[in-house]
């Protein structure tokens, strides 16, 4: 019987492994080429996996909240058609011991200054799997990492998940009661502590004693469990907003010039570059130039330190169908022109809308833009996308009258205009530099030049 083996792509640089979140094929089924198979996620993104082959789903290895590395056989397909009875029978993935020995024996050379046990440790969490076979999300590890927090003892933390598995929730509480401490050399402690960075995860212990409201539903309530998405975006909402102490500056821009110039290209903008132009280009645009003014909101903080970021990337914030919100990047944006961030900026809302984002789409973002006008609202206090130190939201463009000046005299007449509100983090970015970047930005959109050439 002719089969093909479905492995778990490299979903970018820095990702290893993902977790099953649903299959959307049963065995049995028929298979089409390119059709999608599965939904992964990553802590980054998530996912559809298309099939490599056209046949029938012949075995999964891998159930749904599974965490399978990349590289792995998560189904195999029959190619003609027929079912395999060997294979329905079969728990496990295929092995890939020559690949697992490989990587062992590399770490544990390259390696030297420590411990065997550490390296056999770091080798099992790289794999994805504890000695007694549990699998650990993302998250989990994540946390461990960064707690310091080995995989020996984390096989001692009781799980309260599904199947006995440890939640974000556990790990926390294990933490929160000082077991880590016990485990940890004092030494080890005093040396990290001056440059370790805030954990994205846990606040920077500042959530340990804050404890969620207990609310107990009505007989007419309704209750709904939040999808792994809203988890992890309320996870970095609470926790953006405990590191970094936010103050937002508001500006009303006058952008009568852009909307007429759009007005007035936007058909034969469509028809030479077979692109749709919307005013969020533009307004990226003018952004990038201001940051090129102040680079002091281009940056991050890692401790007591401040990391001023080489590139520009901004990342633009996109409402997805299921309500969710994601950032996607738009890397080196000051190296495009308006054509060029047109292009990127509807290539990646088209993808974020379809599910097609992949990992390394929505990473290394150094300064983000949310357009809360897109829903009506006129203004709006953005929340840091961390480790990010500001973030600019775009309000509604409003038609309203407005004092005009000329040499003759003032004037009412009927005006575009929008405001923009810039949240910033004020450990390291002040009212006047925070201030001035808004103005500067809305500086560049009222002095947009009418009579451009695109």
């Amino acid at each position: 019987m002719g089969q093909v083996e479905i492995r778990l792509p490299k979903m970018g640089e820095s990702v290893t492994e993902a977790t099953i979140t649903n299959w959307l094929k049963n065995v049995g089924d028929k298979v089409e080429l390119d059709e999608p198979l599965v939904e992964v996620a990553t802590d980054k993104v998530d996912n559809e996996l298309p099939s490599e082959a056209e046949g029938v789903l012949v075995k999964k290895f891998f159930e749904a909240d599974e965490v399978a590395q990349v590289g792995d056989v998560i189904a195999i397909i029959s190619t003609d058609g027929k079912l395999d009875d060997s294979s329905e029978n079969t728990d496990t993935a295929p092995s890939n011991d020559s690949n697992n020995n490989d990587t062992t024996e590399s770490t544990i050379q390259n390696t030297p200054s420590v411990s065997s046990s550490t390296v056999e440790t770091n080798v099992k969490n790289e794999l994805g799997k504890s000695p007694s076979g549990k699998f650990y999300s993302p998250l989990v590890k994540s946390i461990a990492k960064e707690e310091g927090i080995s995989m020996d003892i984390l096989e001692t933390i009781p799980g309260t998940g599904q199947g006995g598995r440890v939640t974000k929730k556990d790990i926390l509480n294990f933490i929160k009661n000082g077991s880590v401490k016990q485990e940890t050399k004092p030494s080890a402690i005093q040396a990290e502590t001056p440059n370790k960075p805030v954990s994205s995860n846990t606040g920077g212990g500042f959530l340990a004693d804050i404890k969620p409201p207990v609310v107990t539903p009505g007989p007419n309530d309704e209750i709904e469990e939040m999808d792994r998405m809203r988890k992890l975006i309320a996870d970095h909402m609470v926790m953006s907003v405990h590191v970094s102490p936010h103050v937002t500056s508001y500006v009303e821009a006058d952008v009568t010039n852009i909307f007429k110039w759009r007005a007035k290209v936007k058909d034969e903008f469509m028809k030479r570059e077979n692109e749709k132009i919307t005013f969020t280009p533009i307004f990226m645009e003018a952004i990038v130039k201001a940051i090129k003014d102040f680079p002091g909101v281009n940056v991050s903080v890692s401790g007591n330190k401040i990391i001023k970021r080489g590139n520009i990337n901004l990342g633009m914030a996109t409402a997805l169908p299921s309500g969710n919100l994601i950032v996607p990047v738009i890397k080196n944006a000051d190296q495009l022109n308006l054509v060029g961030l047109t292009k990127a900026v509807n290539d990646l809302a088209n993808r974020a809308r379809n599910n097609k984002l992949q990992p390394e789409d929505i990473q290394d973002g150094t300064y983000t833009v949310t357009n809360v006008g897109t829903f009506g609202n006129v203004m709006g206090t953005p929340i840091i996308n961390q480790p990010q130190v500001a973030i600019l939201a775009l309000g509604a463009i409003r038609k309203v009258p407005a004092v005009i000046e000329t040499p003759d005299g003032d004037f009412i007449g009927i005006r575009y205009k929008m405001y923009l509100s810039h949240s910033y983090d004020h450990r390291v970015v002040d009212g006047a530099l925070g201030g001035m970047f808004v103005r500067r930005v809305a500086d560049y959109l009222e002095q947009f030049d009418i009579n451009r050439e695109f």
